[in-house]
């Protein structure tokens, strides 16, 4: 009995790595910029910036998606920390994936 239940949290365990790891791949397919090489010195520093920028976009939407699960998962369990900290991770993925905006705004 107790083995059987250990292999059912092992299996439980394995699903959800598999699913985040199956996430994390989607995402970095998905948001793939290719770089383009260009004369310009100042080109090819926008063109580093916008690579820059998409990598902290998909950093930011982890989070996003990791604060969701985490307030999802403190409804569930009626656990208030967690829902403080999912909504803390909901709203730095949502600072982090719009910072480029946020520093336009900021610099005009």
């Amino acid at each position: 009995m107790k083995n059987d239940l250990h292999n059912r949290r092992f299996e439980r365990r394995a699903q959800r790595a598999y699913a985040v790891f199956a996430c994390l791949v989607a995402v970095l397919t998905l948001t793939v910029m290719h770089a383009m090489a260009a004369d310009d010195p100042l080109a090819v520093v926008d063109n580093l910036s916008e690579f820059v920028f998409s990598l902290i976009r998909a950093i930011g939407l982890i989070l996003l998606g990791w604060g969701i699960v985490q307030v999802g998962l403190s409804f569930q369990s009626h656990d208030p920390s967690q829902r403080s900290n999912g909504f803390l991770t909901l709203a730095g993925g949502i600072v982090i994936t719009f910072t480029k905006e946020i520093l336009t705004l900021i610099t005009g």
